[in-house]
């Protein structure tokens, strides 16, 4: 997953940065399973362009992409928003979690209880993948990828896994409002993922540097 640009504004919903000027017209899109099927191999080039950072890293990169894609668009709820203009710039997909709890298997220590307590109401929201085209990353397409794609989900609270060694990702991130709530393991490898929440502040009462808080501390 790449990193959404940094922007000093806080989480949540309560507005985005204006996309700049364009030259060309910037068409958004919603698309179901069947339709980002259709779209996969774009949506890998796109991901390997704007990840790359070898080129055995882009192969191997390219195919756990996919991989993942093919996994997460038979999730209930799957849905992806495309940017176009008129070519792929960008896309967000994401999918409620189940409420079995099976998202954070691998997690080091115990969940903060707010997590799991959302978890088990099914009202958490996973974001798999915000990928931006290293040339529009200024433009603040991220930042309204982000809250289109929660925008249509009763969820109160959203969150995404990040590779540990992708230091910008995570900061990009916690820069937009997301909080560190700890590591999270996954085979193969194993893999180390940082575990990031966004608490959706027009839908919860929880204050988003209360559950950060309760994170660290248990």
């Amino acid at each position: 997953m790449t990193a959404p640009p940094k922007s000093a504004r806080p989480g949540g919903r309560s507005g985005h940065r204006p996309l700049a000027a364009r030259t060309t017209p910037l068409h958004l899109r919603r698309l179901n399973r069947w339709q980002t099927e259709g779209l996969r191999e774009d949506m890998a080039d796109l991901y390997a362009e704007s990840c790359a950072t070898t080129p055995s890293w882009e192969h191997h990169g390219r195919k756990d992409f996919l991989r993942r894609l093919t996994r997460d668009t038979w999730r209930p709820g799957f849905t992806t928003l495309t940017a176009q203009a008129p070519a792929l710039i960008g896309y967000a997909s994401g999918f409620p979690i189940a409420r079995d709890g099976s998202w954070w298997s691998g997690f080091r220590g115990p969940l903060p209880e707010d997590v799991e307590q959302l978890t088990a109401s099914g009202r958490v929201f996973a974001i798999s993948e915000i990928v931006i085209r290293p040339s529009e990353r200024n433009h603040g397409l991220a930042d309204r990828l982000q809250e289109l794609l929660l925008a249509d989900h009763p969820a109160h609270l959203a969150t995404t896994l990040v590779d540990r060694t992708h230091r910008a990702a995570c900061a990009g991130f916690r820069s937009r409002g997301w909080h560190d709530i700890g590591l999270l393991y996954r085979q193969p490898g194993p893999t180390v993922l940082r575990a990031l929440v966004l608490p959706l502040s027009e839908r919860t009462t929880e204050n988003p540097s209360d559950l950060a808080h309760r994170a660290r501390i248990q």
